[in-house]
Order: structure tokens, then sequence, then C-alpha cells
């Protein structure tokens, strides 16, 4: 999808366009290879600056082209790979790219929708022309992105722990070890997209005004916030997964022993029967009360066993 906007300088206001202007927001999300070439040979820049942000394992950083004046952001940001009722949502987080081409254009290219590029879309108050500006709206953007969806993911957590503390079972499990994974990535993008943001900030790679460096500062603060918040439910869930890992393993020692007392008393009335079923002379053979007899005492001889275990809380 390739959609242009512009913003007239005159009235500042911001309208979608199909022609290339100097100022315009070109919005790349899943470009076909047509579009790819269609927006290159237009503006006249390299094809491997749009394709390095359709690359899924790109990491965070800045790239820099002096021959023809280009500048590229890429950053991570946070998204829900399934949203889909009654199943486990997968937090995991994608690269766009933010690319300066000279002084005239500002392209964002993503592999898919996201909630950063839809929310600057969905900005009446955009100003296309001021291509610093835009960047650091989606750097604040996207920091308040991870500090939502952290807070969601924790949520998350607190449900399953509940569910759990009443019911030992496999699918909230692995929904806290999905949970954990998203954690892992939050983590990790976070603290790369800081980087990017200071040297974006002592790099004087971009004009900065004073308000701009305030952005930026806040974009700054938040993105710590975040990274901070992450590793504390990081932390939290993965002593949680511990704690919950070594009540499993107690419950099923218990349930272990628990069977093997019950195998121990059922073996004695078993062991008696077949003394008596010897074909040998035995005991009471000739005694018209002896079937009752061997009965009553296998019986006995059961309790007796059955109070010893109790009392070495064998049996729960």
């Amino acid at each position: 999808m390739l959609k242009m906007y512009n913003t007239d300088i005159e009235t500042n206001i911001t309208t979608q366009t199909k022609e290339f202007m100097r100022g315009n927001w070109i919005n790349m999300v899943s470009p076909t290879e047509e579009e790819i070439k269609y927006v290159c040979e237009n503006i006249n820049i390299q094809e491997d600056f749009i394709r390095y942000a359709l690359d899924y394992e790109e990491k965070a950083r800045i790239d820099t082209e002096e021959d023809d004046n280009t500048i590229l952001f890429i950053i991570d940001v946070p998204i829900i790979e399934n949203e889909k009722e009654n199943e486990n949502k997968i937090y995991s987080t994608m690269p766009i790219g933010i690319i300066f081409v000279r002084d005239d254009y500002f392209i964002t290219v993503s592999l898919s929708k996201n909630y950063v590029i839809d929310e600057l879309e969905k900005n009446k108050n955009i100003i296309t022309y001021k291509k610093s500006r835009l960047l650091l709206q989606i750097f604040y953007s996207n920091a308040g992105r991870f500090l939502s969806l952290l807070k969601r993911l924790n949520k998350e957590t607190e449900v399953a722990e509940s569910v759990l503390k009443t019911s030992m079972k496999n699918k909230e499990l692995l929904k806290l070890l999905s949970l954990e994974k998203g954690l892992v990535y939050f983590t990790t993008s976070l603290k790369s997209n800081e980087v990017v943001m200071e040297k974006t900030l002592r790099g004087n790679l971009i004009k900065l005004y004073d308000e701009d460096e305030d952005i930026l500062d806040d974009a700054i603060i938040e993105n710590k916030q975040a990274i901070e918040m992450s590793k504390i439910y990081s932390d939290i869930l993965t002593s949680t997964l511990d704690a919950y890992a070594s009540i499993i393993s107690n419950n099923l020692n218990g349930v272990m022993q628990f069977l093997t007392s019950i195998t121990i008393i059922l073996a004695i009335p078993t062991m008696i029967s077949s003394y008596w079923g010897m074909n040998v002379p035995v005991p009471l053979q000739n005694n018209p009360f002896g079937f009752i007899l061997i009965v009553i005492f296998s019986i006995l001889i059961g309790i007796i066993v059955t109070l010893w275990l109790k009392r070495k809380e064998m049996l729960g």
C-alpha cells in the first residue's frame, strides 16, 4: 500500500495526494515491488533503503548515504501478532523505516499496519514538510505504545496467575511462557530504540529546534520508563514461572507418593491370598471359618499399614 500526504505551506492543511511534491510524506505499508520501484525512480533514491525496513530481522539503527543526502532511521515498534478472541495474544516487535530524502521527502516503510503509523495518519495536525517533527512524533508515540502494551501484558499475566492458583493447566503455563517471550522482545527492542534516539539527539544528524529537543527528551524518558517496566515485569514473570515449576514438581511428587502408598496397601491382601492359594498344606485349610478369618486378618494388616503410612504423612 502506498499513500502520499502533503501539507500546504500557506494554510497548513494536510491532504492526500498522488503527485510527488517537495514536502511529501510517503507512507509505504507492505509495498509491492512495483511500488518500491515507482517511488525510488520518482524521488531518486536507492531501493535498498526501502528494503532494509522490510526485513523482519532488521535491528534498530541509523544509516546515512552521503551521495544523495539520505538518512535512514530504523526503529522497532510493538505489535500483537494474534488478536483473535479465546486465543493467546503473541506480543512481538517489528522494524519500521523512516527515511529523510534530502530536504524534499519524508518516507515511512513498514511490513504491516501498526499503531504508530496509523495514529500519525489520523493526526490532522501533522505538518509533512516538518520532517524532524514527524520523526520525533513517531519516537514519542512508539514509546507510549510500548508502555501501553506493557501494562496490558502485565494484566494478562495477573489473570493467568489467578487461574493457575486454582488449576494447574498447561494452557495457562504456555500463556505465561508466551508473555515472557514477548517481554524479551520488548526489552531488546526498547534498548535498541534508546540508542537510536540518543544518537539522534547528540549526533547532529537532523536539525533540531529547542521545542524539538524537548519532544525528543520526553520520548527518551518515556522509553527509559518502558525499559524499567519491562525489566521489572520480566523479573516478576520469571520468578513466577520458577515458583510454579517448583509447585508442579512438588505436586507430582505428592501424587507419586500417594500412588506408591496405595500400591503397598493393596499389595498386602494380594500377598496373603497368594500364600493361602498355594497347593501345599496351609493353616486354617480345614477350618470352616478359614476364609473369613483370612479376610479379616488381611483387612487388619491393611488398616495397620494405612495408619502407619498416614502417620508418616505418605497419604497426603
